[in-house]
């Protein structure tokens, strides 16, 4: 009666998460498609939690009990302290040292799982083996994936690919070595016997995790936090299968193709296969390529220009990126976009796939400042508008306004990029001239005829504008 009972509750969560998937699509729904999910996870918990203390013997009871409810207790406290603490800023980062936890869960899922039946000569045990070495050589792949990628978007340590000679080959022994050791764990019929390649496949899998994310530069940061999301879901997934748990390992499925989709669709946006991805190598730590063109002089402008500017527009497109979020500069814009739609302005916002280092960063922060959904448009349906634009604001963007993508044997070549040259004018709001994005390429765009550059901090810029409207 319990299973029954339990399975139901698993039915009815999957369903929720599903839901919940499907909400987060779309801006309008995100907050519910969020609702979905937690409730979804809460009738897991319970579930989960109700069938272990009835099935339990009395004298467990007790621990069980106090173990469970100390350890959702510490979670949820630290859970609800970072949420309530984390700036958008460092969503980024804080998403990719969650997604090693999944890592680190599922190598000790599978750890618990072969001390609890370390072999045995069936071959139903062998495929229980297989699932076991699975979920330890994803799990720890991820977590030290995650970890790196963690260091790199918090700039503690540089972004600069790691380019070891041969390491592409290396990745290839370990990867074959590891498929080896689990072929060999799974005729272990012992616990001493078993751990031997087991630790071996650990150690293989952690280094070989640290080692593909160092080699991918800062270019390249938003697909790895979604192929990191894959990588966790997967690994979530072995986890459900080590324990015989459906509920996990639908879970864990949907994470993972949704993740895969997701880093399929940034790869597609930066004109990047995913294979390129994971061989590395793309993007710098913020230093200009060398590029030995004379663009000419650039010209800088005044927040009082560009209001005046803004004053005799009819319609303004904004293209965010990163720099907008650094500068938590969103509430501004919010308000610039505010005064210049009741002077009857026309104002869209302008949203690059990899705008930012997260994908959907741009469109969570103007959700937060309270900017309409209705005038945020994606980078395909807007692209073709700009020609008709008086006034483009490029705030905090540099690589995804390029026009050096539509460059042969450029570094971004080929990549999708706003047109934003297309409008009558485009004031780019800069911190200074120095600095590159994330690939390091130099961008021609800020030494156009018709481009124009706002130099200093992109919030103060603002609200300067804001005070001269």
């Amino acid at each position: 009666m319990m299973v029954s009972v339990q399975s139901v509750a698993y039915l009815v969560a999957a369903i929720l998460f599903i839901l919940a998937l499907a909400g987060l699509s779309k801006q309008e729904t995100a907050a519910r498609g969020n609702i979905l999910g937690a409730i979804g996870m809460v009738i897991a918990l319970i579930s989960t939690i109700a069938v272990v203390c009835i099935v339990a013997k009395p004298h467990q009871l007790g621990i069980i009990v106090g173990i469970v409810g100390g350890t959702l207790l510490i979670g949820a406290i630290i859970g609800i302290w970072r949420a309530r603490t984390v700036e958008m800023t460092g969503m980024p980062e804080l998403i990719a040292i969650l997604h090693s936890f999944v890592g680190a869960a599922a190598v000790f899922v599978g750890y618990n799982s072969f001390l609890e039946q370390p072999g045995a000569d069936t071959p139903d045990n062998a495929f229980h083996m297989g699932e076991v070495g699975l979920a330890v050589f994803i799990g720890a792949l991820t977590f030290t994936g995650s970890v790196v990628a963690y260091l790199k978007l918090a700039a503690k340590i540089k972004g600069r690919p790691l380019t070891i000679p041969g390491r592409n080959i290396l990745n290839l022994i370990a990867i074959l070595g590891s498929l080896a050791l689990i072929v060999w764990f799974a005729f272990t019929r012992s616990i001493a016997e078993g751990l031997v390649p087991l630790g071996i496949l650990t150690a293989i899998a952690l280094l070989l995790g640290a080692h593909m994310v160092l080699a991918i530069g800062g270019g390249d940061m938003p697909v790895v936090v979604s192929m990191l999301n894959s990588y966790s879901g997967w690994a979530a997934a072995m986890a459900g299968f080590t324990l015989g748990n459906d509920l996990l390992i639908i879970t864990g499925a949907l994470v993972g193709s949704s993740g895969a989709y997701l880093s399929y669709i940034m790869c597609q946006a930066m004109n990047r296969s995913f294979i390129s991805v994971i061989l590395g190598g793309f993007g710098s730590d913020g230093a200009v390529t060398a590029d030995d063109r004379d663009y000419g002089e650039h010209r800088e402008t005044t927040a009082s220009d560009v209001a005046e500017m803004l004053s005799n527009a009819s319609s303004v497109i904004i293209a965010p990126g990163y720099g907008m979020a650094v500068a938590q500069a969103q509430y501004p814009v919010a308000e610039l976009t505010s005064k210049l739609r009741e002077r009857g302005v026309e104002v869209r916002f302008a949203i690059h796939p990899v705008a930012g280092r997260l994908p959907g960063h741009m469109n969570v922060l103007l959700a937060e400042a309270k900017v309409p959904y209705d005038i945020v448009e994606e980078m395909d349906d807007i692209n073709d508008d700009f020609e008709n634009t008086d006034v483009v604001l490029v705030i905090g963007a540099n690589d995804t306004v390029n026009p050096a993508a539509d460059e042969p044997g450029s570094p971004i070549a080929g990549m999708p990029v706003l047109h934003v040259w297309d409008a009558k004018n485009v004031v780019v709001f800069k911190r200074s001239m120095g600095n590159a994005g994330y690939a390091g390429v130099q961008n021609p765009l800020f030494f156009n005829e018709n481009t124009q550059m706002l130099l200093g901090d992109a919030k103060t810029s603002v609200v300067a504008i804001n005070a001269a409207l």
